[in-house]
């Protein structure tokens, strides 16, 4: 009588076992505004692989941002690294384009740009807006100053010898 309760009992520890060895590490991200997010369906996603789930929406203690944990998957530890990007994934409209639209059908989602630092850390300020070179890709920003914006707005296109090489990405006062 006593052989069935133990046997189920050793079958739960092993699976709680098992659940706990698969987990990766769990970090926090703040943003200004969680508007999108759902705790326990948004995921986090990088080249449109899911590395994570958030796990729970907070508010800061200032009542300035929103903190956001994640938890990632045990194989996207790497995702620790201080120089990792993070940033919510909307549909947006601008002078550039339309982006995120696959988002109007399936939500928001957390995008991630690997970081390649030696360094690690659990808390992490996300982006307002999607990077536009991401470390996967080609390409460069650089930043530019002049006295006055004159007719630039971001989207506008980048010349070099006749030929688009790039575009404005965003500008702000000095």
């Amino acid at each position: 009588i006593w052989l069935i309760p133990i046997v189920a009992a050793l079958v739960g520890i092993a699976l709680v076992t098992k659940l706990l060895l698969d987990r990766g590490p769990e970090i926090t991200l703040s943003f200004k505004s969680a508007d999108g997010l759902e705790a326990g369906k948004t995921a986090v996603k990088y080249k449109e692989v899911q590395i994570g789930t958030v796990q729970a929406i907070t508010l800061a203690p200032d009542r300035l941002t929103a903190n956001v944990t994640v938890q990632l998957k045990k194989e996207a530890s790497s995702f620790t690294a201080e120089d990792t990007r993070y940033w919510v994934v909307r549909p947006r409209l601008d002078t550039s384009g339309i982006s995120g639209l696959s988002t109007l059908l399936s939500g928001a989602y957390i995008g991630a740009d690997a970081g390649v630092s030696e360094e690690t850390k659990r808390e992490f300020i996300g982006l307002e807006v999607p990077p536009i070179v991401t470390r996967d890709s080609s390409g460069q920003q650089f930043l530019l100053r002049a006295k006055d914006i004159g007719s630039l707005d971001i989207g506008s296109p980048v010349y070099f010898r006749r030929i688009k090489v790039g575009q404005v990405a965003a500008f702000e006062l000095d």
